[in-house]
């Protein structure tokens, strides 16, 4: 069992949202690595970076990852520093990953400046535009395709993607 497609990029490229409608448009499950982490921590994401820290949270997103990895059928979801793990970026070769690729400005206006993400808590748009720059060559590593989300709709993306699965 595999995903039929791996979603990864910067927070508010639409992994959540554009995830959703591609696995609709396939007729697929969607699932979401940032929700098997709370569901495993009993806890949201912003309160395992306080209660046990950044570390911590890293090793039950590899964990999460590679579960997903391994059981997922349908459209899987990363979180956005997912890619930061060696182990991490090479468990995804041989899956099809598309880079949700967004640019700072579309990226604030879709997550706001921070709200419920602990690593945006200080300076924000600052620490976005850092993580963004860090991650991207990351993403392209992994990707086997890049889409442009910026002022894209989420339906209009996941026909694109799908276009794209397509052998």
């Amino acid at each position: 069992m595999a995903p039929v497609c791996v979603l990864v990029g910067a927070p508010g490229c639409g992994k959540t949202t554009v995830g959703q409608a591609l696995a609709a448009l396939l007729g697929v499950e969607f699932r979401d690595t940032d929700l098997d982490i709370e569901t495993m921590a009993g806890k949201p994401i912003p309160e395992i970076f306080v209660d046990e820290g950044e570390a911590h949270f890293r090793t039950l997103e590899r964990a999460a990852v590679a579960a997903a990895l391994a059981s997922c059928s349908g459209v899987l979801a990363l979180g956005g520093g997912a890619v930061l793990a060696e182990e991490t970026r090479a468990a995804l070769v041989g899956h099809p990953v598309v880079h949700l690729s967004v640019e700072l400005p579309d990226a604030v206006k879709r997550i706001g400046l921070g709200a419920g993400r602990p690593l945006l808590a200080i300076n924000p748009r600052a620490t976005l535009k850092h993580l963004m720059e860090q991650r991207r060559p990351l993403y392209a590593e992994v990707a086997t395709a890049t889409v442009v989300t910026d002022g894209r709709d989420p339906e209009d993306l996941a026909t694109e993607i799908a276009a794209l699965l397509k052998p």
